[in-house]
């Protein structure tokens, strides 16, 4: 639901300066602070009647849909993010931070810029425009809680992985570019991810360079309880394409073109499995769109958490029962531009565990239970 309507002020509900001790033992009133509770009426009733009554801009009539089209989230979730976040934005004086009427950002308000920089992807001008704010209040404001919640929000990602660096960053089709790889659930909330790599880096070197990878090779990773189906002993493994090695725990589709019936149909249902991790990722970039644009700022060091965090909201949005927009999903590929990789590395138990499986598709196909 969208914030009640603040209620008119009294006489007795007059501004309320913060006051500070001089040397002289003299009190200095300096900046009004925002009357609680009113704060998170006030941005939103402003920024509601500033932003939705633009011509063609798409904007929903309901107050609910059109929260969510400006911040991706719904009124609770927003809440949540704001709870998650609030003691650090707190708890650090937001220095310099005032907007035109001479007071302080709120909470909600500070988080309500972030999520809009990070959804649209505009630029910090139009950002601040649409808040009434200057583009630096954008640039410290979108830090801050980039730094709070890469920090608070971490339950929401299975398995973090630290962050390294190369400066390899030209990719095959020489863009400068930042890698990430994620590892998505069926309901597309990702459980591990790794970026902060250069584009150049080619996807099965990535997968070996990353904690995940030598987890699972020790057996502290995917080391679920051995199911034996048809007498063939199957193992707990995730799903990958083309660009991974063949591996025991890693299963890829099958390549070539004679490939038999039993092979097609494997592929078929591999493609169909990893589909859920395209839409993941299209959602993850259509829906916080700073992901897909060309970005000059910020550096290398900083780009990895933005990431970051657009994944933890991402996740944060599934385990709040909120709903994904499918609308906000890029269409099509992506990454237009980009051919697939291709790993030839193919172990034998990978290959004994892939023909293990599709012996077992067979096997349920024929008795209709696929």
């Amino acid at each position: 639901m969208a914030p009640l309507k603040k209620s008119k002020k009294t006489k007795k509900d007059s501004k309320k300066f913060k006051k500070i001790k001089h040397k002289n033992k003299k009190n200095i009133s300096i900046v009004p602070v925002e009357n609680k509770g009113s704060s998170e009426c006030d941005w939103w009733d402003s920024f509601w009647h500033k932003n939705s009554l633009t011509p063609g801009c798409g904007v929903p009539c309901d107050e609910e849909d059109g929260f969510k089209y400006f911040f991706r989230v719904s009124k609770k979730t927003f809440d949540y993010i704001c709870s998650l976040v609030r003691e650090d934005l707190i708890s650090r004086p937001p220095s310099g931070l005032i907007n035109i009427e001479g007071r302080l950002l709120s909470v909600e308000k500070q988080v309500a810029i972030a999520l809009r920089r990070l959804a649209s992807g505009e630029s910090q001008v139009s950002v601040g425009a649409s808040f009434g704010v200057g583009q630096s209040t954008v640039s410290q404001v979108t830090w801050r809680f980039i730094e709070a919640l890469e920090e608070r929000a971490k339950h929401h990602l299975k398995w973090p992985e630290p962050i390294q660096t190369s400066d390899d960053w030209c990719d095959h089709e020489n863009n400068y570019s930042m890698l990430l790889q994620g590892i998505v659930d069926s309901e597309m909330r990702f459980l591990d991810i790794v970026t902060g790599w250069p584009g150049g880096m080619t996807t099965s070197r990535l997968l070996k360079f990353c904690g995940f990878y030598k987890l699972c090779e020790s057996g502290d990773r995917l080391n679920g309880n051995v199911k034996v189906v048809e007498g063939e002993e199957l193992r707990e493994y995730i799903i990958g394409g083309f660009g991974y090695p063949l591996l025991p725990w890693l299963i890829t589709p099958y390549e070539g073109d004679n490939l038999s019936d039993a092979m097609s149909d494997f592929n078929a249902l591999h493609e169909t499995a990893s589909s859920v991790a395209m839409k993941a990722f299209a959602l993850l970039k259509g829906g916080w769109r700073i992901l897909n644009k060309v970005m000059w700022r910020p550096d290398k060091q900083k780009l990895p958490s933005i990431i970051l965090v657009c994944c933890l909201l991402h996740n944060i949005i599934i385990d709040c029962g909120d709903r994904l927009h499918p609308d906000v999903a890029l269409s099509g590929h992506h990454d237009p531009g980009y051919e697939g990789q291709s790993c030839k590395q193919i172990e034998s138990t990978g290959r004994l565990m892939r023909d293990k499986l599709t012996k077992h598709l067979q096997v349920t196909k024929k008795e209709g239970s696929m």
